[in-house]
């Protein structure tokens, strides 16, 4: 998993960085945990997209860790150790954009909203996982676009964006 977030989210975030001039080693690392996050929390979202199409990018180590099979990701089940699992990925994630998150505060301007922007959407998202009771098999978590606009005007409001953008 990680090499797959090596090779796809990782140098997304690295080329936003060159073009908006901020390579520095600590935002690169700062980055990458946010790059990684984001992919993580994807997964999560697509848990049950990603199965029917052939692909579980749920780490089979921690599966087995907590007592789910793959047989059981097939037919669907949302079992105590699913929960479990999810609630573990769940905190994986969140850690990773937490840690990457004071790289906004890195940038000017309107990249300052958008990374701001892009950590707070997955934080939101792992929100909408744990109030459906980690089951995104039944269900993909989604946010609202009300909740999208109000995420918006309220990073913006934050970061002071109204006034000097």
């Amino acid at each position: 998993l990680q090499h797959y977030c090596e090779h796809s989210a990782l140098p997304v975030g690295r080329v936003v960085l060159h073009l908006i001039g901020e390579m520095s080693p600590e935002s690169v690392a700062l980055s990458d945990a946010t790059c990684t996050g984001l992919q993580l929390v994807n997964f999560w979202q697509d848990v049950r997209r990603d199965q029917a199409e052939g692909r579980i990018y749920l780490p089979l180590e921690d599966m087995a860790s907590f007592g789910y099979t793959e047989a059981e990701l097939a037919e669907g089940v949302v079992s105590e150790a699913f929960r479990d699992l999810m609630r573990f990925e769940v905190g994986r994630a969140q850690e990773l954009l937490e840690q990457g998150a004071p790289l906004a505060n890195r940038v000017r301007g309107r990249a300052r909203l958008d990374l701001a922007l892009f950590t707070k959407g997955g934080l939101r998202v792992l929100e909408a996982i744990r109030e459906q009771n980690y089951d995104v098999l039944s269900r993909r978590p989604t946010v609202s676009a009300t909740r999208k606009l109000w995420l918006g005007l309220s990073t913006a409001f934050r970061l002071g964006l109204g006034r000097s953008a």
